[in-house]
């Protein structure tokens, strides 16, 4: 067995396979390998104590892949230039060094968001475990003369056109009536998926811990200072769009008569030819600002520092431009006495001789950009840590949290950037204040800084020391570091902990930036929002910048739609500036408005359905269960009955399961269930759900039934009244009859929606005519 993880979990998964003292599974003797999925782009090196350059690859008969929505966008191979040999992205290196080649591999993927907002990622990975040959799961699972394109394909066009349905009527029931049956036997068959809400209202949590209560989030809007209230984000913005960062596309100055030397002969996605090297410098330059607008929101200490980096790079390239000037002027037509770097421009293959540009041009409008960059860096370097009102709230805001706290005495506080230099800024402002008024410890957290603290210890401190000793619970520190006495109460740190780490101790969680992409937002807030909590409630605290809502999320729609046009004229492709955050512009900014005012859920993101509303696994699953302590289930006699209680979502009524007894064709393929159909009546024969949605109608059976093991007395007493002890079920006959009719109207639409379609084999003649074509099954009475 090999498991695949981000280089960051690495430890998570050793801990489970290592004789540790905290391996609550140590008894199993579990025996795998670890690998990072960076590892897989490597052929030299070391990957902890494995020598890669001699790693067998091919070997394995199971791949475990934590995180695989990593692998989500499929196969690409990189563009290297000239180089003859592009190198295949770590997906190929995947499909192609262990799944494809060796012995037989199976592949299991552990992911929360194995969809963004498109089926072609979970399509992606699945092509994984049947190695890129879809004919061996179309053959497994049976889906006939169509293949798993077709049906993705389908699927996609369905919620494509769901999408574009008013908001109304854009309803999960809705969708799941235009999605095949197909797609949902391949989900069925190759997903387990399990939510918070559906843990909350379907399981028993009393062994392993409920969740947290979520309180509602609190929205910071700090002001940029104290000092000068005229230095605002509005106003830091306004100089923003004055800069039109030509430093980064020297190739919209080439000569007319020189574009020819940069002329690329791959077509582009209006079908002609392109300038590729322009195009990409367009792609840098709009990268670029969108950079500087999201290092203003995070931080002034950052946006100061990205200030400086263009600044230096501009007066590089304007002193190159009055040192060519300066050699023209002394008749030094070639150049000499300047190395070849002092007379271009660009990048390493993407050099622009200084001789084919408009040079002139381009220096005026540096100049007017180092104005403006120099008028930023005037604006803001008032902004000193002690005047900075970001950072004097988020002090005030980790005071409160310790002074009052709301889980007994815990006085635990994470703090996320995206940015690793504001983490710094933070720890350094954060840490010593901490320390020295409450005699408390931080740590920071970064891609770049592996372990630091106040706390000192004899031991190096490390990345998952420092977690441990933060989250001393729920990582078992006691087991590991049994020596170490006191904890970390500050944890800062970037998005390398938002993935897969257990920090439940804490119950406060500050987003110091808003991350563009919001399923960031709830990554992060899913490290203390976990099953098992020891916290009664936890609080989610966001910092937006110090403007309207509306005003800002129009502001970032239109960065985002200017560089979403720009990838997309210069490569055809989805994004790949943002390569983690491709797809619908319009999707993010929805979830923005969301995010400031309710936690949401990881599966509430998606503007579609969640994996959660297609699968009939863990129904499956329960049956297993069942069957174990209950082997004589086929000898069940049909028409049993259950009297449950009515919630407030589910009213009196009955839930019949029937059986299709003629073998009918299953029309449109649209029951899941066929031969057998559920179907929900009010008690005045209205269909509350139909046969159409059996996942609907488990779940309801589940909620029903959940934590019951008896008979309910006093309904079963008054069913018994109203029954004559099941003497008189005139009633519940009536209710039967509406529930066939409900089956039949809607086959019979069904049926005419396929002959319409052209689907010509399902005709009319093959809907059951009435009750006599069905046996009951069993009913639930809803009372």
């Amino acid at each position: 067995v090999l498991v695949l993880c981000p280089k960051k979990l690495r430890d998570n998964w050793l801990t489970y396979r290592e004789n540790y003292k905290n391996n609550p599974v140590a008894s199993d003797r579990f025996a795998y390998r670890v690998m990072n999925h960076s590892d897989l782009s490597r052929t030299s090196g070391y990957s902890g104590d494995i020598d890669i350059a001699r790693f067998n690859w091919s070997n394995y008969e199971l791949i475990v892949i934590d995180e695989s929505h990593n692998f989500r966008n499929g196969g690409k191979t990189t563009d290297m230039g000239d180089d003859e040999d592009p190198k295949e992205n770590r997906y190929l290196q995947l499909m192609n060094k262990v799944i494809r080649q060796g012995v037989r591999t199976k592949v299991l993927m552990l992911s929360a968001t194995p969809v963004n907002n498109r089926f072609n990622d979970l399509k992606n990975q699945l092509e994984l475990a049947y190695e890129g040959d879809s004919s061996q799961l179309e053959q497994a699972i049976g889906t006939g003369d169509r293949t798993i394109a077709d049906i993705f394909k389908q699927a996609q066009s369905a919620y494509s056109k769901w999408s574009e349905l008013d908001e109304s009527e854009r309803t999960t029931q809705r969708l799941l009536g235009m999605l095949n049956f197909d797609f949902f036997k391949i989900l069925d068959s190759v997903t387990i998926a399990r939510s918070r809400k559906h843990i909350e209202k379907f399981y028993d949590t009393s062994k392993i811990g409920a969740f947290p209560e979520r309180l509602k989030p609190i929205a910071r809007r700090p002001g940029i200072t104290d000092i000068d209230s005229s230095v605002t984000f509005r106003a830091i913005i306004s100089l923003l769009q004055q800069l039109k960062l030509v430093v980064y596309s020297p190739s919209a100055y080439i000569l007319p008569s020189r574009l020819y030397k940069y002329e690329d002969d791959a077509p582009t996605k209006a079908g002609g030819k392109g300038l590729s090297l322009i195009n990409r410098e367009r792609g840098i330059r709009v990268l670029m600002q969108v950079q500087l607008l999201k290092r203003l929101e995070s931080s002034i200490y950052s946006f100061n520092t990205s200030l400086g980096h263009v600044k230096r790079l501009m007066e590089h390239i304007l002193q190159k431009l009055r040192n060519h000037v300066a050699d023209l002027e002394i008749n030094d037509i070639d150049g000499l006495g300047l190395d070849e770097d002092e007379i271009t421009v660009g990048r390493e293959n993407n050099r622009i001789h200084l001789d084919d540009l408009d040079y002139k041009s381009w220096e005026r409008d540096l100049n007017a950009d180092c104005e403006t960059i120099t008028k930023l860096i005037e604006m803001i370097s008032i902004v000193t840590p002690e005047h900075d009102s970001k950072l004097q709230q988020l002090l005030a805001d980790i005071d409160n949290k310790i002074e009052h706290p709301f889980n007994n005495d815990n006085r635990k506080v994470i703090v996320f950037s995206a940015f690793s230099d504001t983490a710094e800024y933070l720890y350094n402002n954060v840490a010593e204040h901490v320390l020295k008024k409450y005699g408390l410890h931080s740590a920071l957290v970064t891609g770049d800084v592996n372990g630091r603290t106040t706390l000192k210890t004899k031991r190096k401190m490390d990345f998952n020391m420092a977690l441990t000793l933060f989250s001393p619970i729920s990582k078992e520190k006691q087991a590991i570091y049994p020596e170490i006495k006191e904890n970390i109460d500050i944890l800062i740190a970037t998005d390398c902990i938002s993935e897969g780490q257990n920090l439940q101790d804490c119950d406060y969680l500050v987003n110091y930036d808003i991350h563009w992409n919001p399923v960031r937002i709830i990554q992060r807030f899913g490290r203390i929002d976990r099953i098992g909590s020891k916290n009664k409630s936890i609080q989610l605290v966001n910092f937006w910048p110090d403007i309207e809502l509306d005003e800002y999320i129009n502001l970032k729609g239109r960065v985002e739609s200017r560089m979403k046009a720009v990838v997309m004229t210069s490569t055809g492709d989805d994004n790949p500036i943002a390569p983690e955050e491709p797809g619908d512009l319009d999707y993010r900014r929805d979830q923005l408005k969301r995010l400031h005012d309710e936690v949401v859920d990881l599966e509430e993101m998606n503007k579609g359905v969640s994996i959660m509303d297609l699968g009939l696994n863990e129904f499956r699953q329960d049956l297993i269960e069942y069957m174990k302590t209950n082997p004589d289930i086929d000898h069940t006699p049909h028409g049993l009955h259950a009297v449950v209680a009515k919630t407030g979502t589910l009213p009196e009524g009955v839930i019949f399961v029937l059986k299709n007894k003629t073998g009918e064709i299953n029309i449109g393929k649209k029951n899941r269930l066929h031969p057998f159909y559920m179907v929900y009546l009010d008690n005045d024969g209205n269909v509350i759900t139909n046969h159409l949605a059996p996942k609907d109608l488990l779940d309801n059976v589940r909620a029903l039934s959940k934590g019951k093991a008896e008979p309910l007395k006093d309904l079963c007493k008054a069913f018994n009244k109203e029954t004559a002890d099941g003497k008189r079920m005139d009633r519940y006959s009536k209710l039967l009859d509406k529930a066939v009719e409900s089956i039949v109207d809607v086959r019979k639409e069904s049926a005419i929606d396929s002959f319409l379609g052209g689907d010509q084999g399902e005709l009319f003649d093959k809907v059951p005519a009435g009750l006599d074509d069905f046996e009951l099954i069993s009913f639930f009475v809803v009372k």
